[in-house]
């Protein structure tokens, strides 16, 4: 992978949305840390660059470290080690973030060039994919754990605790030092 930046939607054309999700049962959503769930429409001119491309821009940026390349599981699960960055570089999909029957989830539509910054803590799952080719590149923060999965499940709770434990992002993981995240 060739570590290279690529052209980003201007800071002050770009459209972010912000969404503070309450819990739902054992999933914590942003209940814990209150960093905002944060999605960047069109972050990417259309059509988007290549998986390959993308994984090198935030790689060159250095905040996260690109770990795979999938569309996102069907099933609501969060991450309570790390914070994650997908970024869609192919297809559209219809998401849930903040799980099945949560008052305040956000389900939203994203496509090729969109990008979804997921706190820890914060419910996401597949509800359908639009056009059969769905893929993100998927990422997280350079140096953190692994990224473990949890379901909201009784049992779960002291994994839960760790989320207070983790840094929030002082750069943007795809702008850098002025970017939505670092203001967050």
């Amino acid at each position: 992978m060739e570590k290279k930046t690529l052209p980003l939607t201007p800071l002050s054309s770009l459209r972010v949305e912000r969404h503070q999700i309450p819990a739902n049962g054992l999933i914590p959503n942003t209940s814990i840390q209150q960093r905002p769930l944060i999605i960047y429409r069109g972050l990417f001119a259309v059509p988007a660059p290549s998986a390959e491309q993308i994984e090198g821009h935030i790689a060159a940026v250095g905040v996260c470290e690109p770990m795979w390349r999938y569309p996102m599981y069907p099933d609501d699960h969060f991450h309570t080690t790390a914070h994650e960055l997908v970024v869609i570089h192919r297809g559209r999909a219809r998401l849930n973030f903040g799980g099945e029957g949560c008052v305040g989830a956000v389900v939203t539509e994203a496509r090729a060039g969109d990008a979804v910054l997921i706190p820890a803590g914060v419910s996401h799952r597949l509800v359908e994919d639009l056009e059969g080719e769905f893929e993100m590149v998927g990422s997280y923060m350079v140096g953190s754990e692994h990224w473990d999965m949890c379901y909201g499940k009784a049992g779960e709770e002291d994994l839960i605790a760790n989320i207070n434990q983790l840094e929030w992002f002082s750069k943007d993981p795809l702008y850098g030092d002025n970017g939505p995240a670092a203001s967050a």
